[in-house]
């Protein structure tokens, strides 16, 4: 930074006294550098001290350098480590007790700021200060805290860079707000508000410092709004901390500290003799409800924040707020503001907000109470500022209550004994005053906006004029009055309604040409030449008119879109008409009101537009003067382009709907074959329990044999009672020939389903391998375990037949009966289970060949959808080439469409 050349004045703005003083101050300052006791240099520093306040300059720059010095050597010594610190303050600080004219007061600025330059030269003095911070003792923490924030008042930007790459720089100040000592916890939050102004960076450590649950506690600690001034500074941190910075947002969100918001706002029946404090506070508070929920956050995080405060009934209490009596009016003007965000773009809140009703007799919707103010010319010009923000706010994008506003206004629904919201607009956008007509014009605008059921439900609305006379139209009454010459600010804004209202309404359109004056009126407003005032009501008028011809269907013969154009090019000319129209987006107060939706002006004749119709303006300014420009020719080619195109969309979408049925019917297909996944799983499972079965089987075979031979050997060694024997031997032989005889014949049945369950299941398998490979699914699996199946049955079929001969053979040879016949029984069990495998083949063969028939036929369904969209994807792309050849331009969204 450019140095500053020192003034020959003292701070104070008198002369400088040199004499004596020059010299004393260098003689203080050398003995603060050469003298060896302690009490010495701390006389001399308090001396400096004395001085420091009225002559800033002499003190500060002969006695800078050793002050600094002393910070770094005298740690041990807290009051003449005071003494120090107290001297740079005063001769950092700006802050003046005393009042100054503008040339005294601008020379101590800039002597802060030299001396501000001279300490931060070296980071080091501010990574000293921050240590000194640490000391509890109170003679050299508040100084310290009190040097910093005035170092951070005239070089922030510099001293927060420092601060943040200092380790742990930010928390020692955050430990300022636990500090029991009062005067040192309130310095501390004025030194916070300095360190997090405009730095997300500084701002993010501090939040995440516990800083909001901190700032919230001596808020409650201190009274809430009733709170006194330390009160208004842990507001003003908080807003710091929290405006346009998303993270942070966030984090207060999601750390439920919204829900503690929601004890602010209550307030007594009698709110009379509000302190001024308390008005402060309460304005704080309500901006930092403000800041959560404001139209520049993303939307996401808006809405999330707006069902958070519904849920803890924070929007409940601003609304009895809204309805109390005794409010001061800045607080009610705030309070309409952030009742208007907190609702905005939310259908629950704008439901709920809907619903309160005023506590009057009888009781009247809010909406209602506060549209009487809007169109009271005696309220102030702010109040119906806000109230007018707040209408907007419940109407956008909320077309539930965009209909119960129009619906006041339409005959069958009219109460003759109540006031109702529609009524108010129309008595405002007739009176005489021009504010009021502006106000509810845009109001009406804003039932409207993008909806176009309720324009074409206002075209039914029927107004009385006067005694004796036909009823005329609403629409009717807004170009008589237009027509009839009154102020600027009530013309603009019933050409804002009229705007908003046809735009993107065919029908309305046809209303608005059916009056023969309207046209007419319209050429010669934008031909004639008039006053810059009256440019913008021109440029409105070709807007109007404009517009008429981009959304004219033709229906009326004598104002068809050409014989308009052509109106256009005799009596006003094309080029004068684009010159009109682009006016308007030049005009200052366009661009204001483009910035933000609330309506935020200076003074009532500032008041021309409305943040929605700028959008309109934008969106429409081009397409209309491409439309003014194009001839009957381009446009009738342009047409039937754009009808064949639409044709050729809607065959392309019935077979996107095609495909879609089709992929649904793909999905159900491989659900099925999942299923049949499951269940061969069940029969491999089964199969596995059946070898287990096997084993065991063959286990009581060698048991068998081993118990046959034994008793073999002792067969031969008795011979005494042969013949007894012999003729027991003879009977169970015969008997058991015939168990034998028996088996086999059961065998050989065996033997042949066997056989045929092996040919059916190679065959299942077969198929089933062919359908999965042309379908090309996740079938395959099965495919393989089938396999498995077959060759595990096959092996089991084996194994039976082993086990019968072995078995065979063993009967042959010995008198085994009981054992015989227990093995009998388990191949019978074995048996039985091996049919219930097959009987699950079975159905899985079935469910094969019905899953293959429906995958041909979609296959089948598939390959001709896919010849009519190879057709027809040809027939666009020689659209295509037709509408470049027509100089259109086809878009990106086109292409993806198609």
């Amino acid at each position: 930074m450019k140095a500053v050349n020192l003034p020959t004045i003292s701070a104070s703005g008198g002369p400088f006294l040199g004499g004596g003083l020059g010299p004393l101050i260098q003689k203080l300052c050398d003995r603060v550098a050469s003298s060896t006791l302690l009490e010495d240099r701390r006389d001399a520093v308090r001396a400096l001290k004395s001085l420091s306040k009225k002559y800033r300059m002499e003190v500060g720059t002969q006695a800078m350098d050793h002050l600094i010095n002393i910070l770094q050597t005298d740690r041990s010594d807290s009051e003449i480590l005071g003494y120090a610190l107290d001297t740079l303050y005063n001769v950092i600080c700006n802050d003046e007790e005393e009042e100054q004219d503008e040339n005294a007061q601008k020379q101590a600025d800039d002597l802060g700021l030299q001396f501000t330059d001279t300490f931060v030269q070296d980071p080091e003095h501010v990574t000293l200060l921050l240590t000194l911070l640490e000391e509890f003792d109170f003679h050299v923490r508040w100084p310290g805290v009190k040097l910093l924030t005035a170092l951070l008042k005239n070089q922030g930007p510099q001293i927060q860079g420092i601060i943040l790459v200092s380790p742990m720089g930010v928390s020692r100040l955050m430990d300022l707000l636990a500090d029991s000592r009062e005067v040192i916890r309130n310095d501390g939050l004025l030194l916070l508000q300095q360190l997090t102004k405009s730095n997300a960076a500084i701002q993010k450590i501090v939040a995440f410092e516990n800083a909001f649950e901190r700032l919230l506690d001596i808020i409650t600690e201190e009274g809430s709004s009733d709170g006194g001034i330390v009160v208004e500074d842990c507001l003003l941190l908080l807003l710091n901390l929290l405006k346009n910075n998303s993270s942070n947002q966030n984090f207060f969100k999601e750390g439920s500290y919204i829900q503690r918001m929601k004890p602010w706002f209550e307030v007594g029946d009698d709110n009379s003799g509000w302190s001024a404090q308390k008005v402060t506070n309460l304005h704080l508070m309500l901006q930092l409800v403000r800041v959560m929920v404001s139209p520049v956050n993303s939307p996401g995080a808006t809405a999330s924040c707006q069902k958070s405060m519904f849920q803890c009934g924070l929007l409940q209490q601003l609304c009895t707020i809204l309805m109390a009596t005794g409010v001061p009016a800045d607080i009610l003007t705030e309070t309409i503001n952030t009742v208007s965000e907190v609702i905005r773009g939310s259908q629950v809140n704008q439901d709920y907000f809907a619903s309160v009703n005023a506590p009057s007799n009888p009781p009247r919707p809010a909406i209602v109470v506060l549209l009487m103010s809007m169109v009271n010319e005696r309220q102030p010009f702010v109040l119906r500022c806000a109230v007018l923000y707040c209408f907007q706010c419940f109407l956008y994008k909320n077309q539930k209550g965009q209909g119960e506003i129009v619906a006041t206004l339409l005959p069958s629904t009219i109460d003759a004994n109540s006031i109702s919201a529609g009524q108010l607009l129309c008595g405002g956008l007739f009176s005489a005053d021009s504010l009021s007509n502006w106000c509810a014009a845009v109001a009406l605008a804003h039932a409207l906006q993008d909806n176009l059921t309720q324009k074409e439900q206002l075209l039914r609305v029927q107004l009385a004029t006067s005694l004796g006379k036909p009823p005329v139209s609403l629409l009717q009454q807004c170009t008589n009055i237009l027509s009839q010459g009154s102020k600027v600010q009530t013309r603009v804004g019933l050409l804002m309604l009229l705007c908003t209202w046809i735009s993107n309404c065919p029908i309305a359109v046809t209303h608005f040409l059916h009056n023969q004056e309207n046209v007419p009126f319209l050429t010669a407003q934008i031909s004639e030449n008039l006053g810059e005032d009256e440019r913008l009501v021109q440029g409105l008028c070709a807007l109007l008119l404009g517009i008429c011809i981009y959304y004219n269907d033709n229906s009326l013969e004598n104002y068809t879109k050409e014989k308009l154009k052509q109106l256009i090019e005799k009596r006003i000319g094309k080029e004068n008409f684009v010159e009109k129209l682009c006016f308007i987006t030049k005009h200052e107060l366009y661009s204001r009101a483009a910035q933000k939706p609330q309506p935020v002006f200076p003074s009532p004749e500032q008041m021309l537009f409305d943040h929605e119709f700028t959008k309109l303006v934008k969106e429409l300014e081009g397409v209309i003067t491409k439309a003014v420009h194009k001839s009957s020719e381009e446009e009738k080619k342009e047409e039937e382009v754009k009808k064949t195109l639409e044709q050729h969309d809607n065959i392309v979408t019935q077979y996107k709907e095609l495909i879609r049925e089709q992929d649904a019917q793909l999905q159900e297909l491989k659900e099925q074959v999942a299923c049949m996944t499951s269940q061969n799983e069940q029969l491999q499972a089964t199969i596995t329990q059946q070898q287990s079965q096997i084993l065991q089987h063959k286990d009581q075979y060698n048991i068998l044999k081993l118990k046959l031979a034994k008793e073999n050997q002792g067969q031969s060694n008795s011979q005494g009672d042969g013949s007894q024997v012999n003729g027991l031997q003879t009977e169970e032989l015969t008997q058991l020939r015939e168990e034998v005889e028996e088996l086999r014949k059961q065998h050989s049945l065996l033997q042949t389903q066997l056989g045929d369950k092996d040919a059916l299941i190679s065959s299942l398998v077969s198929i089933f391998f062919s359908f999965l490979f042309k379908s090309v699914c996740t079938g395959i699996v099965v495919l393989g375990e089938l396999e498995a199946l077959r060759s595990q049955v096959q092996s089991q079929s084996t194994e039976i037949g082993q086990l019968k001969m072995e078995r065979q053979d063993l009967l042959r040879r010995a008198e085994v009966g009981a054992e015989v016949k227990n093995l009998s029984e388990s191949r019978a069990e074995l048996e039985k289970r091996l049919d219930s495998t097959t009987s699950t083949v079975a159905i899985l063969q079935t469910e094969k060949e019905k899953l293959q028939t429906d995958v041909q036929e979609s296959k089948k369904e598939q390959d001709d959808l896919l010849m009519l969209l190879a057709d027809q994807d040809q027939k666009i792309t020689n659209l295509k080439k037709r509408l470049k050849e027509l100089g259109e331009t086809v878009g990106k969204g086109e292409k993806d469409d198609q």
